[in-house]
């Protein structure tokens, strides 16, 4: 007889107490149900229930058996569900997090060819400034930018983006351009205040040297798009990302302050949580992404 059938017939005959509820459970007769656990016994060479006019129990070799019995039978239910999942559409709630300067300005645009591309699929997307716990939180994925901190996750790299000083061509009329890092405690600076480090610009020199910069700054504010406005309007120096200000540079809004320090690369990263098969919508969601940044670099916003 199949080994998987003398395991189920047992273990259900363990969770439902009995041989006839067993045999109902399973669509089969208690006859059959019973020749299933007479068998499974005879090729162990172990009593596994105690069988009596009244009800019917584990041993306590047959309650160890079960136990491991009950996660061999799960494991293979979680194996056809995987195959029947990945030949399927994807479909159902998408839940992510994303930074919300990100979000605004370059996943909510594209969310319309997606859901149009996957109809099945629904989406509920959270703009904010911090990192979730995605697990405990009940995310499917997150989109960030930088380092990853946690490296419990699973992380797809999607593209690059650049982290520059940036000003108006009227604030560095006024106040003149900085010629020295150490020329910035003269400027007017304007911070991200959800940086843990509290307001310190990590910046690269020239020749490489990891530099760090601190001041009180002028404004200080927890999201990008503000800062970039403020940057706009002339009230000082802000350190963004080139996906942010790209476009403001290109229409000559803002000036890269200090164009000889190389830019600070980071990555933007898609990360979901830790195992073999991810599931459908994430995959479909991360791919989709991949193939909408392919030409993003750091400097092509």
């Amino acid at each position: 007889m199949d080994r998987l059938t003398e395991m189920e017939a047992f273990a259900t005959v363990v969770d439902q107490g009995g041989f006839t509820d067993a045999a109902r459970k399973m669509g089969i007769s208690k006859s059959a149900v019973s020749k299933h656990v007479s068998a499974l016994e005879a090729r162990l060479g172990a009593r596994l229930l105690n069988r009596t006019t009244r009800r019917v129990s584990p041993t306590e070799i047959g309650l160890a058996y079960y136990d491991r019995a009950r996660r061999v039978l799960n494991d293979a239910g979680e194996a056809d569900a995987l195959v029947t999942s990945m030949q399927s559409a994807p479909s159902g709630l998408l839940r992510i997090s994303v930074a919300t300067d990100f979000g605004v300005n370059h996943i909510s645009p594209v969310l319309s060819d997606f859901l149009t591309e996957y109809p099945d699929i629904t989406v509920n997307m959270v703009l904010n400034t911090r990192y979730v716990e995605l697990i405990s939180e009940g995310f499917d994925m997150a989109i960030r930018i930088g380092e990853q901190e946690d490296s419990s996750l699973r992380a797809r790299r999607l593209c690059e983006t650049s982290q520059r000083m940036i000003a108006s061509p009227g604030y560095l009329q006024k106040f003149g351009r900085p010629q020295r890092l150490e020329d910035l405690n003269e400027h007017k600076l304007l911070h991200y205040s959800s940086q843990a480090a509290g307001n310190v610009w990590k910046i690269t020199t020239a020749s490489g040297e990891k530099r760090q910069i601190r001041s009180n700054g002028w404004l200080t504010v927890n999201d990008g798009q503000s800062l970039l406005n403020a940057a706009i309007s002339g009230l000082g120096i802000a350190l963004l990302p080139s996906f942010l200000y790209a476009h403001a540079l290109r229409q000559g809004l803002v000036e890269d302050v200090m164009p000889a320090l190389p830019g600070e690369t980071l990555g933007i990263y898609a990360v979901y949580p830790p195992g073999r098969f991810t599931q459908p919508k994430v995959r479909a969601f991360i791919d989709f992404l991949v193939q909408t940044y392919a030409e993003k670099g750091p400097d092509s916003w």
